[in-house]
């Protein structure tokens, strides 16, 4: 994740939001853009094309979806770099090679051909794009995801295991402990909220947050 000299100029904040499938990132993207004024990007989950095909046969479509993902926060990423307001993004590009397209291969569900060629792919977009300010990580259990993954209740999800949730939960502690060496990561644990039972909880993210916003 290197930056182009021309970037080193002051821009707008720049704030991605990080976590495993069913941690609540959207929510509070929601929120946080509304409290700090940001544009927010969110992740097209509802309407891609891709999904439903790939929970039922994973070895088939993951290739298609990781593409799929990679072009669309490439979109998204690319407007942010060019936007005159500060931004947050529901989940980074960074997270799609980073955690899911390398638990694909490393499960055998992506081929060692395809993974390459998604990396090289990868790394070339990757190279046009300036990386977040910070990274606000949302942490949760296994438990908390799934319970969180059945309590909304979409079809394509259904088919998503403990297991799986469990792997990418160690690759994502994988990255954030790299990206930290580099890149500003405040960690939030997602077991301790529920801001939806408890919306005042909110407040304690915005306190942890208010120092980045200065």
């Amino acid at each position: 994740m290197t930056d182009h000299p021309a970037n080193t100029l002051k821009k707008p904040f720049f704030m991605a939001i990080a976590g495993n499938i069913g941690v609540g990132k959207t929510t509070l993207t929601t929120k946080v853009s509304q409290r700090f004024h940001l544009r927010a990007y969110f992740e097209r989950v509802i309407n891609n094309p891709y999904l439903t095909d790939f929970y039922r046969d994973m070895d088939r479509w993951s290739f298609n979806l990781q593409v799929y993902f990679l072009s669309q926060r490439f979109i998204d990423q690319k407007a942010i770099s060019e936007s005159p307001v500060p931004c947050v993004q529901d989940r980074s590009i960074y997270e799609d090679a980073e955690i899911f397209a390398y638990i694909l291969h490393k499960q055998g569900h992506m081929s060692d051909r395809d993974y390459r060629n998604y990396q090289d792919l990868f790394a070339v977009m990757t190279d046009y794009l300036r990386k977040p300010d910070l990274v606000l990580y949302l942490k949760a259990s296994t438990w908390t995801l799934i319970t969180h993954i059945r309590k909304r209740g979409r079809e394509f999800e259904k088919s998503i295991t403990v297991d799986y949730l469990h792997e990418l939960n160690g690759a994502y502690e994988r990255w954030i402990d790299r990206i930290s060496k580099q890149t500003a990561v405040l960690t939030i644990n997602a077991d301790e909220f529920d801001f939806e039972k408890h919306p005042e909880q909110i407040h304690a993210v915005y306190d942890q947050l208010m120092p980045f916003m200065k």
